[in-house]
């Protein structure tokens, strides 16, 4: 039988033609350990590559998940400090709202006082006899025609489908979109860890907010001064 070349061993092992006879030119034709050597530095040579690569991709990964971290952390927080300044002017607003209420009691009790006062001839200080007339009775402030109250905020409360609800107060003049971040940074995380875009839908009548009502204020779409609003899987388009 005749003795096989180094080619034909080289093929023989498994090796490709075309790249065992590009090692054995590569290596002047110095015997199949030479070529075989060769083959094999290039084998690791593309191993060593691979690694590499996938290392350089998992850093920019990784440096992709920081940054949107860093971008949710400061969403939150510039959320955070939204709320605690809606609460502070709500606490404001009610305590000016109580303070205005009061003042008009007093000034209804004393015009009370001045027209018994101009009615029976006294003071202001003094009161007629019960044997003389008997005064009407004092109007209560409560019974002041009441008047159309312009709202500058509204309460949301959001359902979401595992059953739960999220409650929170915004502005007036806010874009629905404010409302759709929110419910985005607070519900709960799912399996997986990917988040669907929401769909809200007013609860009555039934409604489907549009990309469009997104940029229009809350007090134009009718949500003020409270309403109730359902989060949906969005449908992909």
């Amino acid at each position: 039988m005749a003795e096989l070349t180094a080619l034909e061993s080289l093929i023989e092992m498994g090796f490709p033609k075309g790249r065992a006879e590009k090692a054995l030119a590569l290596t002047g034709n110095q015997g199949i350990e030479a070529a075989m050597d060769w083959m094999m530095e290039l084998v690791a040579q593309k191993q060593r590559e691979r690694e590499e690569r996938e290392e350089r991709e998992a850093l920019e990964r990784e440096r992709q998940r920081r940054r949107q971290g860093q971008e949710l952390s400061a969403a939150r927080q510039r959320l955070q400090e939204d709320e605690m300044r809606r609460a502070a002017e709500e606490r404001r607003r009610e305590k000016a709202e109580e303070l205005a209420a009061r003042q008009r009691v007093r000034e209804k009790i004393e015009r009370d006082k001045a027209e018994r006062a101009k009615k029976y001839g006294g003071t202001v200080g003094t009161q007629p006899s019960p044997s003389a007339t008997e005064p009407g009775p004092v109007p209560s402030p409560s019974q002041e025609p009441p008047t159309k109250r312009e709202y500058d905020q509204c309460r949301i409360q959001v359902r979401l489908p595992d059953g739960t609800s999220l409650t929170q107060t915004f502005r007036a003049r806010e874009q629905l979109a404010a409302v759709r971040l929110y419910v985005e940074l607070h519900r709960g995380e799912e399996p997986g860890g990917d988040q669907d875009p929401v769909q809200l839908l007013s609860g009555f009548p039934r409604r489907a907010f549009s990309e469009a009502d997104m940029e229009r204020p809350l007090q134009e779409l009718g949500l003020v001064p409270s309403a109730v609003l359902i989060v949906a899987k969005k449908c992909p388009s």
